[in-house]
């Protein structure tokens, strides 16, 4: 990645500067609004006042590899929480912007499967604040990728399009066809987690020109909801048997519930 300047790539910063007045002319036209009660907000605030407290954005203390919140800080940053002690998953590290629950749930499914879009922008600071370290570290970015018939039907991978937001706030680079979904899994929803490991075994594959592309080299997975777990394990898994070096996970939101490695 390039050095960076203040905390970000210099040619960002440049950017920045010269779209100051182009942003002002289209905030005076078409003001920015609040992406939950779609209230006027100032510049690139995504949450009104009275919005923000709703949202239970993850900070640390954390589990070191899979990013659970913790009650109480363990007083070391190395610390891991009881499922990851059992059992270590096959990325290395996981992080996400928010705990998934009403009212990001619908904040979330209103951008998956409701064509609400617009917010991708925010999201796309999100991530870059709650992956700062993730993201320092990376390589490529890569999003989970949707099989085909999928595809077609909803028109876009919204992991695709929270991967291309978080490239284009930090400039780290992206590879949207990274991996490929060789055949469709049925909704994990309801499923246990041995079910959702079965459900994706073997279901992602390295698209064959892409072999070069992660040789020995950290990859950032981006996706918008970790639940169990299970997806990301299974695109880890293919992308490591493919040569990359190490895995990392960074997803808008995450399920947090007490959890036992058979949970």
């Amino acid at each position: 990645m390039a050095a960076s300047v203040g905390g970000q790539p210099p040619w960002r910063a440049r950017a920045a500067q010269l779209l100051r007045p182009a942003r002002r002319l289209v905030d005076s036209v078409l003001p920015p609004r609040c992406i939950h009660c779609r209230a006027l907000v100032h510049g690139e605030t995504a949450l009104c006042a009275a919005c923000w407290p709703l949202f239970d954005f993850l900070a640390p203390p954390l589990c070191r590899c899979c990013g659970f919140p913790f009650e109480y800080d363990p007083g070391f940053s190395d610390a891991l929480c009881g499922a990851c002690n059992a059992r270590k998953p096959v990325f290395e590290r996981a992080r996400a912007v928010l705990v998934y629950g009403e009212p990001s749930r619908r904040l979330v499914l209103d951008f998956k499967h409701g064509d609400r879009t617009w917010p991708v922008p925010a999201f796309g600071r999100w991530l870059a604040r709650a992956g700062a370290e993730l993201v320092a570290a990376a390589d490529l970015a890569a999003p989970v990728p949707l099989h085909r018939s999928r595809l077609y039907a909803r028109r876009y991978n919204q992991a695709a399009m929270l991967a291309l937001a978080l490239g284009s706030e930090t400039g780290l680079a992206v590879q949207p066809d990274l991996l490929t979904r060789r055949r469709p899994t049925p909704s994990q929803g309801r499923l246990s987690l041995a079910a959702r490991r079965r459900n994706v075994r073997g279901a992602f594959a390295l698209r064959p020109d892409n072999a070069a592309r992660i040789a020995a080299r950290r990859i950032l997975l981006i996706d918008d909801v970790l639940t169990t777990g299970a997806t990301a394990e299974e695109c880890a898994r293919t992308l490591l048997r493919a040569g990359a070096g190490a895995v990392d996970v960074l997803t808008l939101a995450r399920v947090v519930r007490p959890r036992t490695e058979s949970s």
